[in-house]
């Protein structure tokens, strides 16, 4: 299945969404970005999916807000930049909200929103040709809806100073100071990506939509005894799940659990 902006390329369980503006640096218009946040959803509900990865086409992974849309924008209602900029934030909240692991393949530059759909995956790897940069404050514009998930992924000085400065920084840098996971060589990311994606496949998928959830419950509020007491609830309720028994007994059995597909190292859907 392919659209015109977004490519959905899947392999068994894992659907591979490819930002696929390459002439227009995959800048997120308003069609990339409808189309991206139906795909999401579509791979949210799709219990045939268990991993989903995001890349691009081209040498660049995304350039962010598509500026001459953007300019068009500044001279319509101000109701319609404000569904614009709904529309980006919406994107970004299903994307980091998705019950499925996602993973972020980034094999070039991510410019203003184009990091902020990297702080939004689970998982981020990068090439490293990549590079990194918040340039709206030079354009007079603040970069507010990736805010959120900047401060998730950097912290909250970090964050402050990058999106001050609008300085550029490599993947290195980017994986020191938490954005991403992992760097490797630009011919390397390929197979970083599908060794990634078979240790997710090894886990439970309902296990680890709760795992989402929970660390979202855990990040959201104080560590009080009404957490401590939701964390062992969690806990409990899991040890009673079939996938926990299924599992359990696979591993007492040395076998294999049924997520786990044919491979005795792990599961091999997709890879």
């Amino acid at each position: 299945m392919s659209t015109s902006r977004v490519r959905i390329d899947r392999a068994g369980c894992v659907a591979t969404l490819v930002l696929n503006r390459p002439d227009a640096r995959n800048a997120l218009d308003a069609p990339t970005i409808s189309e991206l946040t139906d795909a999401l959803r579509q791979a949210g509900r799709d219990p045939g999916i268990r991993v989903v990865e995001l890349s691009a086409s081209g040498t660049c992974f995304s350039a962010g807000a598509d500026l001459r849309e953007m300019s068009r924008a500044g001279s319509r209602e101000a109701d319609d930049a404000d569904d614009d900029a709904d529309r980006l934030a919406e994107l970004l909240r299903v994307l980091s909200s998705l019950p499925k692991p996602t993973l972020a393949r980034v094999q070039g530059p991510a410019i203003g929103g184009g990091v902020g759909l990297v702080a939004c995956c689970d998982i981020a790897l990068a090439s490293d040709r990549a590079f990194f940069r918040l340039s709206e404050v030079q354009l007079g514009l603040v970069p507010a809806v990736v805010g959120p998930y900047l401060v998730e992924a950097l912290g909250i000085r970090m964050t402050r100073r990058l999106m001050l400065t609008s300085e550029r920084f490599d993947a290195a840098r980017a994986a020191q100071w938490g954005l991403v996971h992992q760097v490797v060589p630009h011919s390397e990311l390929h197979a970083a990506c599908r060794a990634m994606v078979r240790n997710l496949l090894r886990g439970a998928p309902g296990a680890q939509a709760v795992c989402k959830g929970l660390v979202r419950e855990i990040a959201d509020g104080p560590l009080d005894d009404a957490i401590v007491h939701r964390t062992a609830e969690v806990l409990a309720m899991r040890r009673r799940s079939d996938e926990a028994r299924q599992g359990i007994r696979s591993f007492l059995d040395k076998g294999r659990p049924p997520w786990a597909g044919g491979s005795k190292r792990g599961a091999t859907c997709g890879s």
